[in-house]
């Protein structure tokens, strides 16, 4: 990790935006990646991620897929747009492939679930060229990737019970009890 921070030291353009609605993460995220070298601008809306954008385009950016005033791929889009060479990391706490693909066709050169960790974003952020960073060191359990992946469906279906557990092939009562438990480890 400290050749990495080695090369972030070097680098001639150290700007980053931060964009995420939850305001306690993206006030650690954005501490974090300021210790580690970057000049961090947090944003918590799309609206205010191109308004920074149109200001000054960042070098680098670490995006939240789901955000309360729309999609993240919106602020990927218009930062490609400001600076095509810009490094964008998306961060989502309901990590699934149709949405890695989306981001990446977007232009966002890797994606990374929730919670991140700052040197895990680090990575991402330097990795050479095209290749995607390492495997995060703790990755989410197998129980949590389902339960992730129930409560994405669940939203979709905006709250129904019956429709959520029709698509996901389950019986009513078993979602019910699953979504009244805790999330996972």
């Amino acid at each position: 990790m400290t050749d990495i921070l080695a090369t972030v030291a070097a680098l001639e353009d150290k700007s980053l935006l931060v964009l995420d609605d939850d305001l306690s993460l993206r006030t650690r995220l954005g501490r974090a990646l300021e210790q580690r070298g970057f000049e961090p601008t947090t944003v918590g809306s799309v609206l205010e991620a191109i308004s920074a954008i149109a200001a000054h385009a960042p070098a680098f950016a670490v995006l939240d897929m789901r955000l309360d005033d729309g999609s993240g791929l919106k602020v990927v889009e218009a930062l490609r747009a400001a600076r095509p060479e810009a490094r964008i990391i998306m961060l989502t706490g309901y990590g699934n492939i149709a949405a890695a693909v989306q981001a990446v066709k977007a232009g966002a050169v890797d994606y990374l679930s929730k919670p991140a960790d700052a040197d895990d974003v680090v990575r991402a952020l330097m990795a050479e060229g095209d290749a995607s960073a390492a495997p995060p060191v703790h990755p989410m359990s197998a129980d949590r990737v389902r339960w992730e992946h129930i409560q994405r469906i669940y939203e979709l279906c905006d709250h129904n019970v019956s429709e959520t557990a029709r698509r996901l092939s389950m019986h009513r009562r078993t979602l019910q009890r699953i979504l009244a438990k805790r999330a996972p480890k």
